[in-house]
């Protein structure tokens, strides 16, 4: 395995990118449950595809070095990484969330972790004295989103982890919508990463996965004896797709950004649009904080349209652009977080946080721009209420 300081090269030759055997120049499909003993106790570095296979352990390696991180692990969905992560809590241990954070996280600690005695407490992570005091003795760890999704919000990813550390609580970072190509929360400070890979990653639509890295050697070894004990693997085939998808991270990602940019000014300047969130813009909650940490603002936007714009005639009305879960991947997409992804979350916490009914969410993809500013434009037009 090699280590290269230039992340466009280390996307497509970093962690195990080749058969030493063969010298295929992609890492074979090793599309095996079990491996043959050559006697009791005598194995060839796997014994069943639970607890390691070639594939995913060279995506592992991959996303590991690209997070520089000290060990990666890779699971069939990026709900089962943050399960993964989560389990590494106690029970009586509390856990604080950014105010808005993907629906999924939400609903599995409110339905899921609290029957195991695992709770949460909502903070404003943006509010640095706040999210302080909000740390109770029972708090163990935090998780964070930045940019958070939906609102884009900006959370300063290394003051959080300073003040977190203080407190010997484990900082755990969703990069899901920046990728290690714009964002490195380990070198900001946290001490694990999870992705839900199926998006940026992936990039295609084509694979659900998720993705955790950490800093550390102990919490590698606790997290790879959940991985291995509760068993939600990446399968070999996806494990293939992904190290393929993250190949063409740098380049997808380039024209993700400069799409949304222009996307995220054109929204901006438009008369039908009451407010547009995106990290990119000078005058976004965040700019200087999200500049500071990461590359640039991303490639996800949400917006509000005024009153007078019938949503459900938006969504419609698109053409060219999906309504649809999901994100990250090369088509454009927009879905209707209250309705969809955020849905889980009871109404009066997301009308609190800022999660309106008529929040609009693009994930900006890599289509001819002008023909993405046409669709929108031209449902924007037959929204509006006359």
């Amino acid at each position: 395995m090699s280590t290269y300081k230039n992340i466009d090269t280390a996307l497509i030759h970093g962690g195990i990118s080749t058969d030493e055997r063969t010298g295929a120049v992609n890492v074979p499909i090793y599309q095996t449950s079990t491996y043959k003993q050559d006697g009791l106790g005598k194995m060839r570095g796997y014994e069943y595809s639970r607890t390691g296979n070639p594939t995913r352990e060279a995506l592992e390696a991959l996303i590991a070095e690209l997070e520089n991180g000290y060990a990666g692990f890779a699971f069939g969905s990026g709900m089962a990484a943050a399960t993964a992560v989560l389990s590494l809590l106690n029970t009586g241990d509390r856990v604080l969330i950014s105010s808005n954070v993907y629906g999924g996280t939400f609903r599995v600690l409110d339905k899921v972790f609290n029957h195991f005695g695992i709770t949460y407490t909502i903070s404003d992570t943006t509010d640095l004295k706040a999210f302080e005091q909000s740390i109770t003795p029972d708090v163990k760890a935090v998780m964070i989103e930045s940019p958070a999704n939906p609102l884009m919000t900006v959370t300063d990813i290394r003051a959080i982890a300073e003040i977190s550390h203080r407190h010997d609580l484990l900082v755990i970072v969703d990069n899901t919508f920046m990728t290690p190509y714009l964002q490195k929360p380990l070198d900001l400070g946290a001490d694990i990463v999870i992705h839900s890979a199926t998006k940026y990653l992936g990039g295609h639509s084509d694979v659900v996965a998720g993705l955790a890295v950490v800093s550390t050697q102990e919490l590698a070894q606790k997290l790879a004896f959940i991985q291995n004990s509760t068993g939600g693997v990446l399968p070999p085939f996806d494990s293939f797709l992904l190290i393929r998808g993250i190949k063409t991270l740098g380049v997808r990602i380039d024209r993700h950004v400069y799409n949304a940019e222009k996307s995220a000014e054109f929204l901006a300047n438009n008369k039908a649009v009451r407010n547009v969130y995106y990290p990119g813009l000078e005058n976004s909650q965040g700019y200087e904080i999200n500049k500071a940490q990461a590359k640039n603002g991303g490639a996800m936007i949400s917006f509000e349209l005024y009153d007078n714009y019938d949503i459900r005639v938006f969504f419609e009305s698109l053409k060219l652009i999906s309504l649809a879960e999901s994100l990250g991947g090369v088509e454009s997409l927009v879905c209707h977080p209250s309705s969809m992804t955020h849905a889980s979350i009871p109404y009066e916490i997301r009308r609190k946080v800022g999660i309106t009914e008529g929040l609009i969410r693009l994930s900006v993809g890599i289509e001819d721009i002008e023909d993405i500013l046409e669709d929108l434009q031209q449902a924007i037009d037959k929204s509006e209420v006359k």
